[in-house]
């Protein structure tokens, strides 16, 4: 097994830690650790909300998830010799849940999946579904089930959903700028359309006193994905990934975090996939000037794994860019995709589940989801493929009588009414 260089003790937070990671983004955040090029190491990664979420029949505690201490991670790694101009070789040799512990943390044995209520964070279809809800799931290996969920099975794609390197200081002022001037547009709206940096619960690793006031006043929220990677949320960054990233400070400063048992393509609850604790095994390497000689100036290129779960038979709903009250939009790729996946939760409601469970289904299972046409004036077409052989009854269409499932005990939900 290769040498554990950020081990997490289950039973402390994050901030009590014998090693102390970060929430934000600066390039100014000391690295934890340093490696050489070709090394491999282990490193434990914290849930995103360090155990703010419970195993439970509740959905208080995502209504109220603490979103201001996002993403909880594990770095900064300091790569020996990696410089500005450079591409970061990142394999990830195998990643996981916590091993051989079961307890009250995501990640012993058990993960969740949450729709975020509107007034905190929202969702892909936040209009539809402006309350919280919650799914917590259980691993047997590499399957998951959930109380919340019944009649679905499926194995996990396991996959880290953050990993990148540290901005310098002028690509961290592009971001802080150019996401001001888009809050700007509608500041009052909700959800917000960015998140701005935010000094409270700012965990900065090492810095201290001034240098951490300073930076945190500047630091940026990790939530979404930018030129470094980040939160790209993609789910095939699975054991056998090998992703390259650009460089832009000295010796990279990689970090990782957000660990998922799996994922469907968009994480469209937002608490998406499901959420967990673990550990990934990272092999590091550099390519030298490897931006200028590939023309990788930004955003992350990747090879994905090919040890994923294989499914022969899918069922696929497709969505164009009309709004639901019939508005004609031009192109609107993400709007099609929100029409194919509210299609398929329709769907699903046929057969007894309720709309809250196909959509947290739709964010948890290994679904593939496409932009199909975007070249054909005035409608974006956009795609959700369901692996049918995830589900305990036949929901193909067909001339018989329809099977039905029990949909249980429900997803749980919370209200701000």
């Amino acid at each position: 097994m290769p040498q554990n260089i950020f081990p997490l003790d289950s039973t402390k937070p994050f901030t009590d830690q014998e090693k102390l990671g970060h929430n934000r983004w600066h390039p100014d955040i000391p690295p934890v650790a340093c490696v050489n090029p070709g090394d491999s190491f282990r490193v434990d990664c914290r849930e995103w909300f360090d155990g703010a979420i419970n195993n439970d029949d509740c959905a208080d505690d995502i209504r109220d998830a603490p979103l201001s201490t996002v993403h909880a991670l594990s770095g900064p790694f300091h790569v020996t010799g990696a410089k500005p101009g450079d591409l970061l070789i990142v394999d990830i040799l195998d990643v996981g849940p916590i091993p051989q512990e079961e307890g009250p943390l995501a990640g012993q044995g058990w993960g969740y999946t949450g729709i975020f209520a509107k007034k905190n964070g929202g969702s892909f279809l936040t209009d539809q579904f402006p309350d919280a809800y919650k799914a917590v799931w259980d691993f047997s290996g590499q399957k998951a089930t959930s109380r919340h969920i019944p009649g679905v099975e499926f194995s996990g794609i396991i996959h880290p959903g953050l990993m990148g390197t540290a901005p310098s200081h002028d690509l961290l002022k592009r971001w802080n700028q150019r996401e001001a001037a888009l809050i700007a547009t509608d500041p009052e709206r909700e959800p917000p359309l960015a998140l701005p940096p935010e000094p409270d619960n700012a965990i900065l690793g090492g810095l201290t006193g001034e240098r951490y006031t300073s930076a945190a006043r500047e630091a940026a929220r990790t939530a979404p994905p930018r030129e470094n990677g980040g939160n790209q949320d993609i789910k095939n960054l699975s054991k056998g990934t090998r992703v390259f990233y650009p460089v832009y400070v000295d010796g990279a400063n990689f970090s990782v975090g957000d660990l998922h048992f799996s994922q469907g393509d968009g994480e469209i609850t937002f608490c998406g996939g499901i959420e967990m604790s673990g550990y990934i095994d990272l092999h590091v390497d550099i390519i030298k000037d490897g931006m200028a000689k590939y023309n990788v100036t930004e955003n992350a290129i990747f090879m994905p794994g090919n040890l994923e779960p294989q499914h022969s038979q899918w069922l696929a709903f497709s969505g164009t860019s009309v709004t639901l009250d019939g508005e004609q939009r031009y192109l609107d790729s993400h709007l099609a995709y929100q029409r194919a996946c509210l299609h398929a939760i329709e769907y699903l409601t046929t057969f007894g589940w309720t709309p809250e469970q196909a959509y947290l289904l739709l964010g948890a299972a290994p679904i593939e989801g496409r932009f199909s046409g975007v070249v054909d004036i005035p409608n974006a077409c956009a795609t959700v493929y369901l692996p049918v052989d995830i589900f305990s009854i036949d929901i193909r269409p067909g001339a018989g009588p329809q099977p039905t499932i029990d949909p249980g005990i429900g997803a749980p939900r919370s209200s701000f009414e």
